[in-house]
């Protein structure tokens, strides 16, 4: 049991030389067909990245009219596994499963929302065109504002909280007066002379 084995030998019989050539043959054909499905991934890569691009030309004009100050958008392509196309940090065209549905998606704090999906170019330009629209009127009105809005909420709720305190004492200090003065009452009843 704990012995060496024997090793026995089997000789290849003339019956068995055409099933190992059909074997290699079976192997070879398995590696051709792989590498042409590998192929069908890398062409269906390309086709979503050829897709993306014509998306990205046909939002150049749409990038030009944006001013020059504004330095938030920053597009360009990523050609990773998945192949997006960013507007901005937060912002991205990314094709759909069947590789033909642009979608459109930003992340948030809650996961990633869909914007707008679509097979053509032109709405998915009106899509982005939306939002680079919302995303400058938040920018215009961030800087309206003089003062930035967690420094006056800072002030404000440092007010609202010494207001808070200070009836929090008063309240406790005459709290304390009326426990102490049913106290002395309690005890000059209980304890006053008895007449």
């Amino acid at each position: 049991m704990w012995g060496r084995k024997q090793q026995v030998r089997i000789e290849p019989t003339p019956g068995d030389a055409p099933e190992a050539e059909r074997l290699k043959d079976a192997l070879r054909k398995a590696r051709v067909e792989q590498a042409e499905r590998s192929g069908v991934v890398v062409d269906l890569h390309d086709a979503e990245v050829a897709r993306l691009e014509v998306l990205n030309e046909s939002l150049d004009p749409l990038f030009q009219q944006i001013p020059a100050n504004v330095d938030m958008f920053d597009r360009g392509i990523s050609r990773g596994e998945t192949p997006r196309l960013w507007i901005d940090a937060i912002a991205h065209v990314g094709m759909g499963r069947d590789k033909r549905v642009y979608r459109f998606a930003q992340d948030t704090r809650y996961g990633r929302k869909v914007l707008a999906e679509s097979v053509n170019v032109g709405e998915m330009v009106d899509a982005v065109t939306k939002y680079l629209a919302q995303r400058l009127i938040e920018r215009e009105r961030a800087l309206a504002d003089v003062s930035p809005p967690y420094i006056r909420d800072l002030r404000q709720e440092a007010r609202f909280d010494r207001r808070r305190r200070r009836w929090r004492a008063i309240k406790a200090f005459l709290f304390g007066l009326l426990v102490g003065f049913a106290t002395l009452i309690a005890a000059a009843l209980l304890f006053g002379p008895k007449t």
